[in-house]
């Protein structure tokens, strides 16, 4: 890999499924070597998650792209010790264990700062490294249950809605590690020591849980599920069903957007309204409902196209996909077979692309190990014996 911002940073992945992966994904796609290490058994069992080419998911092919691939293993000494050797030329270890599990396998934060003071390593867990919780095992509906987020989402009256968005898995053990991560490594650079990063899905839901946590201090308790500024409690953040069975995604909270918006709509008597509560906010909800379910979407857009007040249709992915502004922005590319979203961001310097494909299970061993100093009789004994 060349030119992206981490080009020369050595990562060695231990994760699986969604959260390490794409957190070491986003690592990749700016350049850094990022080596996914998987044993004999199941490996990373995310490629088997749905259907994709060649038996090879979607999921797998999409968040493990421009990585290399080691098969490895751990719990034969002869695997162990290659990974110590492979972890004297490494940046970053990455690993999503149950604590305790890397120290069991001889791998853990102190062995292998010991070998190299200046790597980062990060451990991606539920609950942390520590606290009553810390071996329990959990999925991201856990996690945002236990953070109070759950509890947040969802209608007024109703109960929990489930998001499609995994909030703790991509929040939490994705972007959260991603910036741990980034934080030791800028660290190590200048300082030459290492971290150990401990990232917990779970406090990383807590910690952005962010208006509940506000109200609770100010006003003493957390608003009623459905009923916050942006739940629903404001008529003027809100989504209205069209004519069509469609929604509209309706968000002018600020005056000036208010405004612009009853303009619209041919009802200036409701700009008295703007950031009305209570009983107020439902009635002015319901005649906003009344008048939007009475056009089509694409004629709410067409009205609101030329218009800045914070309105926009509630698209599927499909629509989203092929929307002018995402196209424009090539946030959609096409690579091993499938198609994958571009990163979430811009350097200036710097033009993303995808220059390897999800690798196959140990597709680079004998690369990545010669690399690493051991040489052809090294590699056809571990070979042998089943370590790679």
């Amino acid at each position: 890999m060349s030119g992206g911002p981490l080009s020369g940073v050595r990562v060695l992945d231990l994760t699986r499924l969604l959260p390490g992966p794409v957190a070491t994904l986003h690592l990749a796609d700016m350049g850094a070597d990022v080596v996914k290490i998987e044993d004999h058994g199941a490996g990373d069992y995310a490629r088997t998650l749905g259907k994709g080419p060649e038996g090879v998911s979607v999921l797998y092919r999409c968040v493990n792209r421009n990585k290399r691939g080691l098969r490895l293993d751990l719990k034969q000494p002869s695997g162990r010790e290659a990974f110590l050797r492979l972890v004297r030329q490494a940046d970053v270890v990455v690993e999503s264990f149950r604590p305790g599990v890397s120290d069991r396998l001889g791998i853990g934060y102190v062995v292998l700062h010991e070998l190299n003071p200046a790597l980062v390593y990060c451990a991606i867990t539920g609950y942390g490294q520590n606290g009553p919780l810390a071996a329990a095992a959990g999925h991201d509906l856990n996690y945002i249950g236990l953070a109070g987020v759950l509890d947040q989402i969802g209608v007024q009256g109703g109960a929990p809605a489930i998001p499609n968005f995994q909030i703790g898995d991509l929040l939490g053990g994705a972007m959260t590690a991603a910036m741990g991560i980034l934080a030791a490594l800028f660290d190590a650079r200048r300082s030459g020591r290492g971290r150990f990063v401990d990232v917990a899905m779970s406090e990383a839901a807590l910690a952005h849980n962010l208006f509940p946590f506000f109200a609770l201090q100010s006003e003493g308790s957390v608003r009623e599920r459905g009923a916050d500024t942006l739940s629903g409690g404001d008529a003027g953040y809100s989504v209205y069903a069209t004519a069509d069975g469609r929604y509209l995604a309706v968000a002018p909270l600020e005056r000036k957007f208010w405004d612009v918006f009853c303009d619209a709509l041919e009802h200036p008597e409701w700009k008295r309204l703007h950031g009305a509560r209570g009983p107020a906010a439902l009635a002015l909800r319901g005649e906003i409902a009344a008048l939007v379910t009475r056009r089509s979407l694409a004629e709410w857009c067409a009205l609101f196209a030329g218009l800045d007040c914070c309105v926009t249709p509630v698209l599927d992915l499909a629509e989203a996909l092929a929307h002018p502004h995402f196209r424009a922005r090539g946030m959609e590319v096409f690579a091993d077979g499938v198609r994958q979203f571009a990163p979430p961001l811009k350097l200036s310097g710097w033009s993303f692309d995808v220059e390897r494909r999800a690798p196959s299970p140990g597709e680079h061993s004998e690369e990545i190990l010669g690399e690493a100093g051991f040489s052809d009789g090294e590699i056809a004994a571990l070979r042998e014996a089943a370590i790679i």
